[in-house]
């Protein structure tokens, strides 16, 4: 009988031991745990867009210029509990945004550059003029298939915490 009550506090306390070590949360080397501290809503992109991975906006490539656009919200959370008021979106003015570009051209391919640093009016709000040359896409022409999807990365420094934001331009 003491050896039974031995040998089951001594698997208790392995068991015990196992569990913490098991149970302690590791730290992702590759992952940055810090929240973006802007909010870059994509302008033109369908609804849910601030929340999906990578927006979509179309664009008709008959046209030689676009306008590429994103909101700048800084959201403030003080009245997060208060089910009356909840969170508040602010525009922050005057952020310089980096806008650079990767399209793959044929498979495997890829070009990539920077469009431009652009800053936020008084309303959050980043306009892009660019043309599709930038991005090169071009039409199909015989024998050759067109281009139509480009990525867009929107990156920049708030409160000293970089941020970056990616979307998708599409011709149509």
């Amino acid at each position: 009988m003491k050896n039974i009550k031995t040998f089951v506090a001594t698997f208790c306390v392995f068991a015990a031991i196992a569990l913490t070590t098991v149970s302690c949360k590791v730290e992702d080397p590759f992952l940055d745990n810090n929240v973006a501290p802007v909010l870059v809503d994509i302008v033109g992109a369908a609804f849910g867009a601030p929340l999906a991975a990578k927006p979509t906006v179309s664009y008709p490539l008959t046209t030689p210029s676009l306008t590429l656009g994103a909101r700048l919200l800084e959201l403030d959370k003080t009245n997060i509990l208060d089910h009356t008021k909840g969170i508040d979106s602010i525009p922050v003015a005057n952020l310089k945004i980096t806008v650079t570009f990767k399209t793959e051209v044929t498979p495997g391919v890829f070009v990539s550059g920077t469009i431009g640093e652009y800053t936020s009016d008084a309303t959050g709000l980043v306009s892009v003029p660019t043309t599709w040359d930038k991005f090169s896409i071009a039409a199909a022409s015989p024998g050759k298939a067109a281009v139509l999807l480009s990525n867009v990365f929107w990156t920049g420094t708030y409160k000293g915490i970089a941020f970056s934001r990616q979307s998708q331009i599409q011709a149509k």
